[in-house]
């Protein structure tokens, strides 16, 4: 494999893989702290990009100064998961949060394909590209391999703030202790005072916001169309299984190990594009059916 190609691959990997860690940071927190997959997160996904490039064209249309373009993205991606996020917490997942876990998800499956109808509605079919971030940041020169400075500085920046945010969130805030603590034992937490409805709905619009940034920072770079949040929801699962259910360091590896993955296929065996990550994950699960980075657990009966 030549130098420049094999170049190319690891920064398309690395690239991919921040976009693919911030999808599923947002799915492992929700998961564990709340012990819900949430398939709806796709949507979550897909409405922050479509919200993110609606907004570009707009500040475009308008001649608006061109340094807004990037804070546009995280405004879209807030706004989308704080909103969605909200009702679906309250208005849904409150109701079925102590239901079986087959019904849990065969009740975000369908609020996922409910949203999925509803960007249909609001956007249309027609693919949707707003690049005007990419163009302003410009390209860098890596190694003699010319890259554009949004895939090479933003993405992997925002994806690793976003993990050391999110853990100084959990262990130096009073929220995210008491996040914590429901997550280990929802019962105690309560009987100590936390308010756990609150700290349930906190955690999961942290968690909508994050799926949502992952398609706002996708949409400068990716053709939305419909069906793109269920192609990133499947591959998250991908990710979040392979680590360990609830393991937030362990994503960011699996993330990155999947993305390279891909991006080498990519380049090398395109046939091989869709099967790499899940072919990833049966090894992995095959070895530690818990995930590489979960620990064995005791099995109450």
């Amino acid at each position: 494999m030549p130098i420049d190609l094999f170049l190319l691959a690891t920064l398309d990997g690395i690239s991919y893989a921040a976009l693919l860690f911030l999808v599923a940071l947002g799915l492992t927190l929700i998961f564990g702290v709340m012990r819900i997959l949430n398939v709806a997160h796709g949507s979550l996904y897909a409405c922050g990009g479509y919200m993110a490039a609606t907004l570009g064209l707009w500040l475009t249309q308008s001649n608006s100064p061109a340094w807004l373009a990037l804070p546009a993205l995280f405004l879209a991606a807030i706004v989308v998961g704080a909103l969605l996020g909200s009702i679906l917490e309250i208005g849904l997942l409150r109701r079925i949060l102590d239901k079986d876990p087959i019904l849990q998800l065969l009740v975000t499956f369908a609020a996922f394909m409910i949203l999925e109808d509803l960007q249909r509605l609001i956007w249309g079919t027609q693919p949707i590209f707003v690049s005007n971030v990419v163009d302003q940041l410009g390209t860098a020169e890596v190694l003699g391999i010319v890259y554009t400075r949004y895939q090479l500085m933003v993405l992997p920046a925002v994806a690793a703030l976003a993990y050391f945010a999110l853990r100084y969130f959990l262990s130096r805030t009073r929220t995210g202790r008491q996040v914590t603590a429901v997550t280990f034992n929802r019962e105690v937490a309560i009987t100590m005072g936390v308010n756990a409805p609150r700290v349930l709905l906190v955690t999961f619009v942290c968690g909508a916001i994050l799926g949502a940034l992952g398609g706002a920072l996708a949409s400068p770079i990716t053709s939305l169309v419909p069906g793109v949040g269920a192609d990133m929801i499947v591959l998250s699962f991908a990710v979040v299984a392979t680590a360990g259910l609830g393991h937030l360091g362990g994503a960011a590896i699996t993330a990155l190990l999947i993305g390279l993955a891909r991006a080498f296929a990519i380049y090398l065996y395109p046939e091989l594009e869709v099967l790499a990550p899940y072919l990833i994950m049966v090894l992995v699960l095959l070895i530690r059916p818990q995930g590489m980075f979960a620990d064995v657990q005791a099995r109450r009966v």
